[in-house]
């Protein structure tokens, strides 16, 4: 598999910004706004914390792949997207956790 589909996502959820709310979830979400969005990512972050605590494997991918998708929504809602965030862990890469957090200022 390619991560490439991020990309694909990205470019979905672009278009996404002038649908029909009524008729596309992402545009209701998008109408709903930026608390409805960072909502769903709560919830999506509290699915997979419960799917990871029971060890179940496959609701670990279920959940993890919705809250990825929703984290899709709220970068695009930002005019952010995927890239932005490769070229943050790309430029962390090889960084010790320890140091790199205590570099944030």
């Amino acid at each position: 598999m390619e991560f490439e589909i991020f990309n694909k996502i990205a470019a979905v959820l672009e278009q996404r910004k002038n649908a029909d709310p009524e008729t596309s979830y992402v545009a209701s979400l998008y109408a709903k706004g930026e608390d409805t969005i960072l909502k769903k990512i709560g919830e999506e972050s509290a699915e997979l914390i419960i799917a990871g605590k029971t060890r179940d494997r496959q609701a670990v991918v279920h959940e993890t792949a919705d809250l990825w998708f929703h984290s899709l929504v709220l970068l695009s809602h930002l005019d952010l997207g995927p890239n932005d965030i490769i070229l943050e862990l790309d430029r962390r890469f090889g960084q010790s956790g320890i140091e790199e957090k205590g570099s944030r200022s």
